[in-house]
């Protein structure tokens, strides 16, 4: 009877048992298959915003990702693609008919338009000039670098550098000064440098956009500060400022393509590009502070030691702007000196040395305009009279330098497809419709893509990526033809045109004609030459060249 009753029992919880592990299991397989529904619920609604998202690329030019906009298309050209950010910007301008809008992450400062129609340009930097400063987000973005100075400044602070440093520009006195100092920079160190890397070895490599920067940089020094920093010389040493200054524009570009809130909060921490920035600001502050008051120091005992009369004037425009008083008349403070004197330098520093390693890569892949160019210097030689021309020492005058039509031609060639300012960057003051029919309201950002611009069809015609100097010659004499500001905008326009363009051009063709009447400059083979993201367009890899002297430069011909 015992026996019974512990049998019943044990198959009465062996039933219940079974009862329950059938009860846990239902609702596990119930949880299990909830599960895979929300998964593919999730699934689905990525397919859909994927597949929602690229069809905007047909409407908007790009990919517009919900909450992210535009901006994991751009973070991925910049961060892991190969091919370079202005080209891509390049295709989809092209695709959308010049102007597009850049829709940046919800709440971000990214949201801007993007233009390269020439109508547009001539609106915004001359029509409505007014109606499109700077802005306050372009100056909070450099104001850590270039402060209150003239690259970013609008408005009556804009208008005073503006005015002043356009009679400098213009006097005889300035004039000389950068004609002497390129001669002496040019013969005295230039040259020097390039023989010496040629005497070591027929082979040896030099990155020649790092002499031309460093010869840029001096003359540009000597001409805003008045000092000479002493960067090209043989050896070619390392200079604290010249690399904080480099240091200083690179992060400072980060900027812009950088959400606002981000950077700031970085800047807040001390964190990454950031605290690059701030170091380097540092060494760049140390040396205007010592140039500033250094200067004060030497104005203040040629007053005590000289009349009026007899003074020795210094053109350099940092003395230029010591000199000058407010309406209250009192002179201006050292953080505005030392601004003044970093915007020339930023402006005077990069533009014609990168601008001209492009021009010498350019001459590397089209031999045919090298001989050219050679053709027409051998022509200005042969027009001096015999007992002016010194093969070993020659130096082109002023006078033959406004005859290097072609050469001329060539460089603005290498400008129109690699402008040293590839974007520029304006504000909407009050709600505006351009030319094109976009639609501008207040505030917005503008974005004008000049690297764009040389590479539009409908700008340069169907051979506008080709490297053509005749297009720039008068068919009939040959004569340098100029273009429109707002087709070829590597100088800027309007009222904002580039002061030093007559400057620039003088330079970048004595440095030229110098070096190919000497020198036959071979890139190095499998260099890699792409862009760098700055505000200037370095070559991101510098440009490694190796340089074969010519046998009889009055002949122009090569040693083989």
């Amino acid at each position: 009877m015992m026996t019974m009753m512990i049998s019943n029992l044990t198959s009465f919880i062996s039933s219940e048992a079974n009862a329950a592990v059938a009860g846990n299991l239902v609702p596990r397989q119930l949880f299990f298959l909830h599960d895979i529904q929300i998964l593919e619920l999730l699934v689905a609604l990525c397919v859909f915003v994927t597949i929602h998202s690229l069809r905007q690329k047909k409407h908007h030019g790009l990919p517009v990702w919900p909450l992210l906009g535009m901006l994991p298309s751009m973070t991925l050209v910049v961060g892991f693609q190969t091919n370079n950010l202005y080209e891509w910007l390049t295709q989809v301008l092209c695709r959308q008919n010049g102007t597009f809008t850049f829709k940046g992450p919800w709440l971000s400062s990214l949201h801007c338009i993007i233009t390269s129609d020439p109508r547009n340009l001539e609106h915004l930097l001359k029509t409505k000039f007014s109606n499109f400063p700077k802005g306050p987000y372009f100056r909070d973005t450099v104001r850590d670098l270039l402060g209150d100075g003239i690259f970013s400044a609008d408005d009556e602070t804009w208008q005073r550098q503006r005015k002043t440093a356009s009679l400098e520009f213009h006097s005889a006195k300035f004039r000389q000064l950068t004609v002497n100092s390129l001669l002496e920079l040019v013969h005295g160190r230039l040259l020097p440098v390039l023989e010496d890397s040629v005497k070591h070895s027929s082979i040896a490599q030099i990155d020649l956009q790092d002499v031309l920067l460093r010869l840029t940089f001096d003359n540009v020094c000597m001409i805003a500060f008045g000092v000479d920093p002493g960067c090209l010389r043989p050896g070619l040493p390392r200079i604290p400022f010249a690399q904080a200054f480099e240091d200083a524009t690179e992060a400072t570009v980060m900027r812009f393509v950088t959400p606002a809130c981000l950077w700031k909060a970085m800047r807040y921490f001390n964190l990454g590009a950031e605290r690059k920035l701030k170091m380097s600001i540092k060494g760049v502050d140390k040396f205007a502070d010592d140039v500033i008051r250094t200067r004060k120091k030497e104005l203040l005992m040629e007053s005590h030691t000289s009349s009026v009369g007899d003074q020795k004037q210094r053109s350099d425009l940092l003395t230029v702007f010591m000199r000058l008083r407010d309406e209250k008349g009192e002179g201006f403070t050292d953080k505005f000196l030392r601004d003044i004197c970093v915007n020339f330098i930023l402006a005077g520093r990069d533009t014609s040395s990168v601008a001209l390693s492009w021009f010498f890569w350019l001459l590397h892949i089209h031999p045919e305009v090298e001989r050219n160019i050679l053709q027409e210097l051998r022509t200005i030689v042969e027009a001096r009279s015999t007992n002016d021309i010194n093969e070993t020492e020659l130096v082109f005058s002023p006078e033959e330098m406004k005859k290097m039509d072609y050469l001329h031609a060539a460089l603005s060639e290498a400008l129109r497809l690699y402008p040293s300012v590839p974007l520029d960057h304006k504000e909407v003051v009050e709600d505006d419709v351009f030319p094109d029919g976009t639609i501008l309201k207040k505030g917005t950002k503008v974005i004008y893509a000049i690297y764009s611009m040389g590479r539009m069809e409908s700008i340069w015609g169907k051979d506008c990526r080709e490297y053509k100097p005749e297009r720039w010659l008068n068919p009939k004499d040959g004569r340098f033809l100029s273009e429109s500001a707002y087709k070829f905008t590597a100088f800027n326009g309007g009222p904002r045109l580039c002061l030093g363009k007559d400057f620039a051009y003088y330079q970048m063709k004595f440095v030229a004609a110098s070096i190919l009447y000497r020198y036959h400059v071979k890139v190095v083979d499998n260099h890699p030459i792409v862009p760098k993201l700055a505000l200037t367009m370095y070559m991101k890899h510098g440009l490694k060249v190796t340089l074969h002297r010519r046998t009889r430069p009055d002949q122009c011909s090569l040693i083989t």
